[in-house]
Parts: structure tokens; C-alpha cells; sequence
């Protein structure tokens, strides 16, 4: 199947070197109006440029878009309207509005379209498989340093909304209520934030992101009855802690279990870390999209995914601002 990549840019080329290294991907080539982007691919994978857009959605059966997030509703919106299917990088579009547009046209083609949400594809959650899962309390940190790139949307739509389409995809529910604060350091946008998200089942999740830290950081740690599970995204790995309880006919032998007194009476805990097969999340994302469209089964990562995180993360931005206009009106 042909598919060709929109945007060569940082990320681009990534997106390109994981897709040349699949089998499942013909790719034609690139379209990219940036002239150093573009001699860098071609220099680095031999891949062709297209130097016009309709030449190269002539060429493909899909495309890979991988440009600034100022560009995503267009170019999804034309590749769609040319009846190819369409990965898009996160946030799926700029605002709310270009994301109901582009959730109407995919439904008026019936092409497939996926998000590029990767942490779906990261071993420390994949780990997970299918254990059955209903946090009541989620806390997330998504720490990195200060990069210029990326910066023309905030913390939240650059870094948070990755934990909100994982929390938005663990939590069964909807939400009811959003506060956050964030705060401008080094760019025109929030640069770090945290925000409390509460859910009709009672579920509350409590995040933070940061793009002005001395160190990374990619954890989230899940709490539900008997249960707690540690995520580390960067380390790639998932730790859980379950309890037993003395009658309880799943418990394991007691050679693998640590005995220990509560207040409800006797306990057994048993410390796991699931493995799960090392993976390119990017490359593996990448590859789940072919075979979304050669089995027309629904993408991991579908459209409404991305639009609802982007709607959240929209969310909690209007209620930054609200605060910050608050706080400016008090002085």
C-alpha cells in the first residue's frame, strides 16, 4: 500500500525512518515547501519530493501528516476530499471546531483516520494487556527541558494531551468538572500546568506538564480498589501491586506473596511487572494503521480519540485563562 509523508520536518523524519523500515508501507515520497527540510530527507532516506501537494495524493492510498498542528485540519481535510486515508500526528487539528469539521468529513468518506497518540503503543502501558482496569484516583507527570520546537501551541496540546487520551481512554466515564492552572515562563503559552479532572463515576485524575524542567519525567500511576499500578513511559516498563484477601480463590501460592495485617483483617500482595515485547511505538502505530485499512477494522487511535482529548485539553486551557483573568482583575 502507497503512502506518502506530509511534513519532513524533526518529528517528519522520524515518522519517514519508521516507515521505510516496516513491510507493510510503499512509501512514494514526501511533500514538504521547506527546502532545508526537504534536502535533509532526501539526503538522509534517497526518498522523492513532491514538490506539489495534488501531484503527490495522486501517487498514494494514504498519507502520513507530520507538519505543525497550524497545518493538520488543511491537509487532512484535502486528503480525505482525494478519498486517502489519513494518519495525523497529535493534536489532531489546532482547534476544537477544525476537529468537528474533520469528524464530519471522515464520516461523509468512510476513509480511515488515526491519531498519533504513541503512548498507546508504549510497552509500559501495552504491558497492561487485557487486565481489567477501573482507576478511581490517576496521577500523571510528564516532565521535559525546554525546547524552542513546539512551542507555538501550549504545554498542554504539546505534552498533557497525551495523558489525557490515555486517561480519557482508561476512564469509562464522563467528565464533569476541570480546574487547572498554568503558567507562561519562556514562551507565549503555558509552559507548565496542572489540572484536576473529574469523572461521573468519581473517578479524579490530577496531571502535570512541564516543558521547563531539569529532567524528564513520563510516569503515571493508576489506583483502583486492590489495586495500584506505576507507568513509567520512558523506562518502558509497568509495575503492579495487587492485594488478596485471605478467601480469595484467584490468590496465588503464598511463596509468591508478602503477608501482611490490616484494619479489614488479613492481606496478601503480590508485586508484578508484566513484560511486554520492546517495540518502535512510532513504527508500530504506523503499522496498526495498515492494518486498519487492509482488515477495515476501526483504528487504534481513532478520530473521536483525538477529538476528544483535543476537546478536553481545550477545556482546560478556557479554564487557565478564566483563572488568569480572575487573578489580573483581583490586582
Amino acid at each position: 500500500m502507497k503512502i506518502g509523508l506530509l511534513g519532513a520536518g524533526h518529528l517528519g523524519k522520524i515518522h519517514l525512518k519508521c516507515l521505510l523500515a516496516t513491510t507493510c508501507w510503499n512509501v512514494v515520497g514526501f511533500y514538504d515547501p521547506d527546502d532545508k527540510n526537504a534536502e535533509s530527507a532526501i539526503k538522509q532516506y534517497n526518498v522523492t519530493r513532491f514538490d506539489n501537494l495534488d501531484d503527490l495524493l495522486a501517487a498514494v492510498d494514504a498519507v502520513d501528516i507530520v507538519t505543525p498542528t497550524t497545518y493538520h485540519y488543511e491537509l487532512a481535510q484535502k486528503a480525505l476530499e482525494a478519498g486517502k486515508h489519513v494518519f495525523v500526528e497529535k493534536p489532531v487539528t489546532q482547534t476544537v471546531e477544525e476537529g468537528r469539521r474533520l469528524l464530519e468529513l471522515a464520516q461523509k468518506t468512510g476513509l480511515k483516520v488515526q491519531v498519533g497518540h504513541v503512548e498507546r503503543f508504549n510497552p509500559a502501558f501495552t504491558a497492561l494487556g487485557g487486565m481489567a482496569l477501573s482507576p478511581m484516583f490517576i496521577e500523571s507527570h510528564r516532565l521535559s527541558a525546554f525546547q524552542p520546537r513546539g512551542t507555538e501551541v501550549s504545554v498542554i496540546l504539546d505534552l498533557m494531551i497525551h495523558d489525557l487520551d490515555l486517561v480519557l481512554h482508561l476512564v469509562p466515564s464522563t467528565v464533569t468538572h476541570v480546574s487547572a492552572s498554568g503558567v507562561a515562563v519562556l514562551s507565549h503559552t503555558p509552559d507548565i500546568a496542572n489540572v484536576r479532572v473529574e469523572f461521573a463515576n468519581g473517578c479524579v485524575a490530577n496531571l502535570t506538564a512541564s516543558r521547563i524542567s531539569l529532567k524528564q519525567m513520563r510516569k503515571m500511576r493508576l489506583f483502583q480498589r486492590d489495586h495500584y499500578l506505576s507507568l513509567d513511559f520512558l523506562e518502558k516498563n509497568a509495575q503492579i501491586v495487587r492485594l488478596y484477601d485471605e478467601d480469595d480463590a484467584t490468590r496465588p501460592p503464598d511463596d509468591q506473596l508478602m503477608e501482611f495485617e490490616t484494619q479489614a483483617g488479613k492481606k496478601w500482595l503480590q508485586l508484578s511487572m508484566p513484560e511486554s515485547e520492546p517495540v518502535n511505538a512510532i513504527q508500530r502505530e504506523l503499522e496498526t494503521f495498515h492494518d486498519a485499512i487492509t482488515n477495515d477494522t476501526d483504528p487504534v487511535v481513532t478520530l473521536n480519540d483525538g477529538f476528544r482529548a483535543l476537546e478536553l485539553a481545550h477545556q482546560i486551557l478556557e479554564e487557565i485563562a478564566r483563572r488568569q483573568e480572575l487573578a489580573n482583575i483581583k490586582i
